[in-house]
């Protein structure tokens, strides 16, 4: 599999579908091995993908240093992201914890650090992972143009930012991507910022666009979701709502057998059939689940199945918030009226 369609993300022309990294180190309990990750890395590379996506948070450290040494070799093929303004900071008690920080020195650092665990002199895009309210949006995107300038960084981007802070951060330096969750499931994106990205020419890259694994079927029950499985905080996980939302699954399976292809598949068909400037992030930890993600950008969805799929999945028939009320003052996104927090 190495001819996979692509699609323009700022300067660059990556896979339509990337790899997500975060699974590989964080997040979702247990990470597989070393061992585990680069086979999952070495087989996306193998099938053609173009543009992986890590972070400073993720495993505080370790996944970007999982990663680099996997694509080392592959940097003139590949397009590297990494993102910046939430890190692993080591408290006065020596317990690691996640920081949101948009300070100019901050990002600075955040850079550094990654560029060495990277083993690079380069990132090909970098991100504002989240943005630090405490600082005005132009002056973090500010501090991260001049890491630009100084060639540390190609081009930049931001996540879980709503149309406004995007149009702001666009006018004080040229955004190529914008990464947040969007997915049958979570459909925020459709109320500004999607639009938002196509008038501007900036690509739209969706993270969990398989719903945390809910849109392929294989997640049946949650109550023995493992600690540290960030999918245990979220209230659509919960077990009296995710009990209701798994409704939605026997008619979404008429729907794929029709379109010959898996729920995973046509999840991932359905994302990039909403513009040409979405790139879906799918992230794993199996290989076989990375080929069915890759193998969901070549299905063919026509008028019909889509609008099947747009009323199945009607965003209020979702039961549940995506975040609880912490993480979601932490982002910038757009709500539905109908949202508890």
């Amino acid at each position: 599999m190495t001819n996979l369609s692509t699609r323009h993300l700022g300067p660059f022309s990556v896979s339509a579908v990337g790899l997500g990294c975060m699974n590989l180190s964080h997040a979702y309990g247990h990470p597989p091995s070393p061992e585990q990750g680069r086979a999952v890395l070495h087989a996306a590379l193998d099938a053609g993908v173009t543009l992986f996506d890590t972070a400073a948070l993720y495993g505080f450290g370790a996944n970007e240093s999982l990663v680099g040494p996997v694509l080392k070799s592959h940097r003139n093929h590949i397009t590297l992201a990494s993102k910046c303004g939430m890190a692993g900071v080591r408290g006065d008690d020596g317990v690691v914890r996640r920081v949101i920080d948009g300070h100019p020195k901050t990002l600075r650092r955040n850079c550094e650090d990654s560029l060495q665990r990277l083993g690079t002199d380069v990132i090909d895009l970098y991100y504002l992972h989240r943005w630090d309210r405490r600082v005005p949006i132009e002056e973090s995107v500010g501090e991260m143009s001049r890491l630009v300038e100084e060639g540390k960084v190609r081009a930049l981007g931001l996540s879980e930012i709503g149309a406004d802070a995007l149009r702001r951060a666009h006018a004080t330096f040229p955004i190529a991507a914008l990464q947040s969750e969007y997915s049958l499931w979570s459909r925020n994106a459709e109320l500004g910022t999607l639009q938002a990205c196509k008038e501007l020419g900036i690509a739209y890259v969706a993270f969990s666009p398989l719903g945390r694994a809910f849109l392929t079927g294989k997640l049946q029950e949650v109550e023995g979701l493992v600690k540290g499985d960030i999918r245990a905080a979220m209230p659509r996980f919960a077990p009296e709502a995710y009990a209701k939302n798994l409704q939605l699954l026997a008619p979404m399976q008429s729907i794929a057998e029709r379109a010959d292809c898996t729920l995973a598949e046509l999840a991932i068909a359905w994302v990039l059939h909403q513009g040409e400037h979405v790139i879906a992030l799918p992230g794993t930890t199996s290989v076989d689940h990375l080929h069915e993600d890759l193998r969901g950008g070549a299905v063919r969805l026509d008028a019909a199945l889509l609008a099947e799929l747009d009323d199945l999945f009607k965003p209020e028939r979702i039961q549940g918030d995506r975040y609880a009320v912490a993480s979601q003052r932490e982002v910038d996104t757009e709500k539905y009226a109908f949202e508890t927090v």
